[in-house]
């Protein structure tokens, strides 16, 4: 099983930085300008309102994270709590998250070091970049879990200090005109603000997939969740208070932090968050292949997707099958879309699967022979009640027509594959939940 296969390198402290590096990634250096245009000096509630609602979902991914140690995370969830169906689509789908949110990354990486190399995004440069990107993470992957919990260990602290320092020294120098609360935003804005911000607070899921590989997991993780979405929320709203404060122009600039940093530490600061952006990113992208890879590891092991792919390597202990499938889709991926292309659907779909985990938390409470939980989240009821009526109060504010049919395919897709597996691979459902 999964436990045998697999190393648990990642400490707690590592898992902590895998979290914090995955919320902290492209959203925060380019939304605070993107919510500014939309609602004003609002968007510093728009910022808190988030953070809440994604606690929520967090404690509810906190405890039913503490009730398990293997691998698979909301796919593992959504399987055990309302079978194999559902637990498949679920990791079907949240796979497609991971791809296309490392294609659009991926891109959002070139762009911006396009501040320092202009034909970065361009021609056959571009590609040449796009490879050399998904090798690297590919070979870091590959050589063992610990080799990539060390690398974002470095990625995590090389991303936070820039924003640190932007943070800690821009306060000093805000500009309290800047900041007008005179006309109060309109519902619709305020809440297609909310619902893209929500952008900036993702990730933190990604923690809870490779528990196969985190010592003590069912007690590390909920400490990760919880502890790593604190220091982020309140990260991000500093952040935000200075950009409005240091940056009049803030709602039509592309570059936001950069062209705020160049305010009040001139060129060096602006080339500064650039560098610190580029690290961000690439982080991220490490932390969300980790995650990715193990998606297909983790459902070849449940015996609903073939054998081979469930293969480690004997010296690295790494899933190098569902690693090498996973990278060579990013790079397709990434080679053929643009950055704003996948966000839309990525963000919905991830709501989506968000909603499976807070909805088996009282699954699980009402199961007799459920995984006894480790951390038990402070009224865990209200708690899942109120993540899925803000989850569909976020999704009632999207356009579906266009982003709802591409999902609605990709469920579609799941599904054939899952039961084209069942049939041709020959596995009963009991030699399934044996496996």
């Amino acid at each position: 099983m999964t436990d045998e296969k697999l190393v648990r390198g990642i400490s707690r402290w590592d898992l902590v930085a895998i979290t914090i590096n995955t919320i902290i990634g492209a959203g925060i250096f380019g939304l605070p300008a993107k919510v500014f245009a939309q609602i004003g000096s609002y968007s510093l509630l728009a910022f808190v309102a988030c953070a809440l609602i994604v606690g929520f979902i967090v404690l509810c991914f906190a405890e039913v994270a503490s009730r398990f140690q293997a691998t698979g995370g909301m796919y593992l969830y959504a399987r055990e709590a309302f079978g194999a169906v559902v637990g498949f689509e679920v990791g079907w789908l949240y796979w497609i998250v991971r791809v296309t949110t490392f294609a659009a990354n991926c891109n959002l990486l070139l762009a911006y070091l396009g501040f320092f190399v202009p034909t970065a995004n361009e021609g056959v440069l571009r590609i040449v970049l796009i490879g050399a990107v998904v090798l690297l993470l590919t070979v870091v992957n590959f050589i063992g879990v610990r080799e990539s919990a060390v690398m974002t260990n470095l990625f995590t602290v090389g991303k936070i200090v820039p924003l640190v320092i932007f943070a800690a020294v821009g306060l000093f120098f805000i500009e309290p005109a800047n900041f007008s609360f005179a006309a109060s935003p309109d519902y619709n804005s305020f809440a297609s603000a909310v619902l893209l911000l929500i952008y900036a607070y993702v990730g933190f899921e990604a923690a809870v997939i490779p528990a196969g590989e985190t010592k003590d997991p069912q007690k590390n993780v909920p400490f990760a969740l919880l502890s790593a979405l604190a220091f982020c929320a309140v990260l991000f709203i500093i952040i935000q208070i200075v950009a409005i404060g240091t940056l009049p122009e803030l709602a039509a600039s592309e570059r936001p932090l950069a062209d705020a940093a160049g305010r009040f530490l001139g060129s060096f600061g602006a080339a500064f968050i650039a560098v610190g952006a580029l690290i961000s990113i690439l982080g991220n992208l490490n932390g969300g292949f980790l995650a990715a890879s193990r998606i297909p590891f983790a459902m070849s092991e449940q015996g609903e997707l073939p054998r081979v792919i469930g293969k480690t390597h004997e010296k690295f202990k790494t899933p190098y099958v569902s690693l090498l499938i996973t990278s060579a889709a990013m790079l397709v991926l990434t080679i053929q879309s643009s950055f704003i292309s996948a966000l839309t659907i990525a963000t919905i779909t991830r709501l989506i699967v968000y909603a499976t985990t807070c909805a088996s938390l009282p699954v699980f409470r009402r199961q007799s022979n459920a995984p006894e939980a480790k951390f038990i989240a402070p009224f865990g009821i209200a708690a899942t009640i109120l993540s899925l009526l803000l989850i569909v109060w976020l999704l009632t504010n999207v356009d579906f027509r266009k982003e709802g049919i591409t999902i609605l395919i990709a469920a579609g897709v799941g599904l054939i594959l899952y039961f084209a597996y069942r049939f041709f691979g020959g596995h009963s459902e009991n030699e399934i939940i044996k496996s």
